[in-house]
């Protein structure tokens, strides 16, 4: 079983910083792409950041410039690194990845639970 476990949400004031990070763990073949997307309520999950395994990212336009992904694929682990945040970018942010699972020929996404970062104005 594939699981995705995000850490590092929490309270910040406007300006701050924050670091997110989602660990994936289970039986895992090999990952492609891991990305973050956030959701406020009422409202549809919203894509800001992809990298690929070789590190190539793609920033959303209202994360561009202030949010930064990187990965460990030894930790199988990606990171996303928020400054100068904005009360705007308050919402429940959730860690998506593109896994083969061992012993399966396919890919498919996996989601975390989701973590929740409030930015204070």
């Amino acid at each position: 079983q594939v699981q995705l476990v995000e850490s590092g949400g929490g309270l910040v004031q406007a300006g701050g910083s924050l670091r997110l990070s989602c660990a994936a763990s289970g039986s895992i073949g090999s990952i492609r792409a891991m990305g973050w997307y956030r959701q406020t309520p009422g409202k549809e999950r919203d894509w800001l950041a992809t990298i690929d395994k070789d590190g190539r990212t793609k920033y959303a336009d209202s994360v561009k410039g202030r949010f930064t992904l990187s990965r460990d694929n030894a930790k199988k682990t990606v990171y996303l690194q928020m400054s100068s945040l904005k009360p705007e970018d308050t919402a429940a942010y959730y860690c998506n990845a593109n896994i083969r699972p061992k012993y399966v020929t396919g890919y498919r996404d996996y989601w975390g639970q989701g973590t929740q970062v409030t930015v204070s104005s």
